[in-house]
This record gives C-alpha cells, sequence and structure tokens, in this order.
C-alpha cells in the first residue's frame, strides 16, 4: 500500500498538482510589458542542419519574409556534412537575401553546427530555428520586445504550434494536446522566473551572452537557458511568438523524437549536475517538477500496477477475485466492441506505450553514456 500509494502520489505531482499549483501562484504576478524599441537592434538567425537545399533555402526565405526589417537581419547557416559544392548551391540560391553558409565544426551534430554559425554572426540577438518550421510574421518582433524590455532577461522563447492548433483543425493527436498544456505551463514558470527549457524551433538571446556548448550536446534548447538561470539570470516566454510545423507524426515517428530529447535530459543531468543542487538552482523546484521526475514515469506507473496487483491479492476475499477479474473484462470488451471508443482507445494506448517506451530506452542510453541518438 505505501508502494501504490507513493509511486501515485509522486504521478499525480508531476503530471497534475505541480503544473496547476504552477498556473494558479503565477496568476498572482504581474508579467511586465513588453514593448518593442525604437531603434530596433540588429539580430543575426541561426540556423544549424543538415538537410537538403531546398529545404534550407525555403527556411532561410521564411526568415525574411515576416515583418522584421530586412536591413537590421541577417542569416548564418550551419551545414553539418557540408561540402564546397553543397555550400556554393545554398549560397547561389540566397543571393537576394544577406545570408553567409558555413561548415559546421569537425564533431558534427547540432551543437557543432550552432556553435559553427554564431562564430559568424554579427547581430545583437541571436535567434534560433529548426529547418522545419515557419515563423508568424511578428515572431521575431516580438522577441526582441522580450530582450529588450527586461535587462534581467537573457533570453527568450517563443510557442511551437503544431498542425492540430490551427483553427478548424481536426481533433488534436495526444503529442498535439501534451504541447498545449507544455506552452502553458512554460508560460507560468516565466511568469515566477523562468521555464524549463524553450523549443528549439523559437529562441532568441543576447549575442554577448552566447558560450560555445560541449560537442555532442543533444538539447541546445534546455542547455543554454538553464546555464544562465545559473549565472542569475532570467529566462522569458513569449506565447504569441508563434513557429509553425507543419508535419503532423505518428506515434513511431513521435517516439524517436522523445528517446532523443529524453536522452537529452540524461545527458544534461551527467554534464550539468549542479542543477540538481537546492541551493544553486534558482527554480529547483520547477526542474524537479517539470523534468527529472517526469523522468521515473513509467517506472511509477509499473510501481502502482504491481503494488496495486499485491494489495488485491492480500486485501481481497479469494472468492471475489474472480468477479473483479470479470467485471474488468466485460467493460474492457464492451468498450472494445464500440467503434468509436474502440478506436479512441486503441489510439490512447498506442500512443502512451510507444511514449512510456521512449522513457525506458533513453534511461538505458542515459546509463550508458550514449549520447549519439541522431537519427
Amino acid at each position: 500500500m505505501w508502494i501504490v500509494s507513493l509511486a501515485f502520489g509522486v504521478l499525480c505531482w508531476t503530471w497534475l498538482v505541480y503544473p496547476a499549483a504552477i498556473w494558479a501562484i503565477s496568476r498572482l504576478f504581474r508579467e511586465s510589458a513588453a514593448t518593442v524599441p525604437a531603434a530596433l537592434p540588429t539580430v543575426t538567425a541561426i540556423l544549424a542542419t543538415r538537410d537538403d537545399v531546398s529545404t534550407i533555402v525555403a527556411r532561410v526565405e521564411d526568415f525574411f519574409a515576416g515583418d522584421y526589417p530586412t536591413e537590421q537581419l541577417n542569416v548564418v547557416v550551419g551545414l553539418d556534412a557540408a561540402t564546397p559544392a553543397s555550400i556554393a548551391e545554398i549560397a547561389a540560391q540566397c543571393t537576394r537575401w544577406k545570408v553567409q553558409v558555413v561548415a559546421s565544426d569537425p564533431a558534427g551534430g547540432k551543437a557543432a553546427g550552432l556553435n559553427a554559425a554564431v562564430r559568424h554572426a554579427t547581430g545583437d540577438l541571436l535567434v534560433f530555428s529548426d529547418s522545419h518550421q515557419r515563423f508568424a510574421p511578428d515572431a521575431i518582433r516580438l522577441l526582441v520586445a522580450r530582450l529588450t524590455s527586461d535587462v534581467a532577461v537573457a533570453a527568450a522563447g517563443g510557442a511551437l504550434q503544431l498542425p492540430g492548433d490551427r483553427p478548424g483543425a481536426p481533433v488534436r493527436s495526444p503529442v498535439e494536446w501534451y504541447w498545449v498544456l507544455e506552452r502553458q505551463l512554460r508560460a507560468a514558470e516565466a511568469r515566477l522566473h523562468s521555464p524549463v527549457g524553450l523549443s528549439g524551433s523559437i529562441y532568441a538571446m543576447w549575442r554577448r551572452d552566447w558560450a560555445p556548448m560541449p560537442d555532442h550536446l543533444i538539447l541546445d534548447d534546455v542547455w543554454l537557458p538553464m546555464r544562465m538561470v545559473l549565472s542569475g539570470r532570467r529566462v522569458s516566454y513569449e506565447l504569441a511568438a508563434h513557429a509553425w510545423d507543419a508535419r503532423s507524426t505518428t506515434a513511431a515517428q513521435e517516439k524517436v523524437r522523445k528517446v532523443r530529447t529524453l536522452t537529452g535530459n540524461f545527458q544534461l543531468l551527467a554534464w550539468l549536475p549542479v542543477l540538481l543542487v537546492p541551493g544553486r538552482n534558482p527554480i529547483w523546484v520547477q526542474f524537479m517538477s517539470h523534468k527529472v521526475l517526469r523522468l521515473l514515469t513509467p517506472w511509477l506507473i509499473i510501481a502502482v500496477g504491481i503494488g496495486s496487483a499485491g494489495v488485491l491479492w492480500s486485501r481481497v476475499p479469494e472468492n471475489v477475485l474472480p468477479t473483479l477479474l470479470a467485471c474488468f473484462l466485460m467493460g474492457l470488451t464492451a468498450v472494445l466492441l464500440l467503434p468509436s471508443s474502440r478506436v479512441a482507445t486503441i489510439r490512447a494506448v498506442t500512443w502512451g506505450w510507444s511514449l512510456q517506451v521512449a522513457v525506458v530506452e533513453a534511461t538505458v542510453n542515459g546509463l550508458r553514456g550514449r549520447w549519439n541518438v541522431w537519427r
């Protein structure tokens, strides 16, 4: 009973109580107004990628399609697995804009691409994104407003939007519902102090605060903001700054992504263990609740399941157990016989199973120190 109670309590805290509590507490704090400065700072958009030429050129074009003045904006592409021919081809198709294409550092991977690109940046501010997202027209301007309105803010993130978030879209997938809640949670954490990580699809920082990242780092969008928090700075979050991703993912595709990002959380704990020290991490409660305890989810579910079975076996009279089992099987059969509930149940189980398996695989990667998970 103690095992069941403890495991169930931690699950409830992680996924229900903490998000509700942080949201409620954050409502007591007035968010500082963000205004666009009269003299706009120069911005360098950073893109670390190994995608094909057409994808890169389309992403570069989108940077300049917004309402930020093009004379104040330039782009640096850090190209992984670059060749002189690929660099020349991208540069040739981007002559309409201020774009520089450089080869990623020899270590390869996203961190190496970012390090190489930022060395060639000239803007006062750096804006980061990935290849497959598209910014809302005012996204860069809103991020700039966040950074220039408060001297304590060293970085600011925007909101990743998925296909199910568009008006009139069909029912959201489980991962889209997850991001609906995740955006609100990050906004609430930012009102108190800082969110626990940002989305790599859209965030910005002052170039003067940049420090090169370690080779083979997986989560730049958590490493950078948490380093700033540890140094006494704050990280802001702008819900209205949107980066749209047009891609829909299946449970199998999302599992691959989650294995990578969750392995990145274990890497973060291994490479930056000071985050686990209450006196050193200003947002220790948020970090433990939002990042660390979530990594225990599948193990807590197993503990609740096995513990509950043990409690039933030891506490319920033997002649009652067959009746309980029969009722459970009848209810499950009834759910599966109804077409609408059957589809919803199978979908939920498929997604839930995939995501929990991802945590298990990431745990194995973390224990083995296996950080090469880009697939």
